[in-house]
């Protein structure tokens, strides 16, 4: 898990075929609303960690 956090920190892609990919990715700054009194807000931009599921994990969870 060290490895993993710590190269996408850095800006690396990791991938474990057949499980899936975590990379870093930029979030644009947006505008946002208070959801308790409707008031506008400003999200900044900032980058996330981001999953995606590989093929054959999917094909695994789906299987009927």
């Amino acid at each position: 898990m060290d490895v993993i956090v710590r190269n996408v920190g850095k800006g690396k892609k990791i991938v474990l075929v057949g499980f899936g990919s975590f990379e870093a990715r930029k979030r644009a700054a947006r505008t946002g609303r208070n959801p308790q009194n409707g008031a506008s807000i400003k999200i900044p931009a900032k980058t996330v960690p981001v999953f995606t599921v590989g093929k054959r994990f999917k094909t695994r969870v789906n299987k009927k």
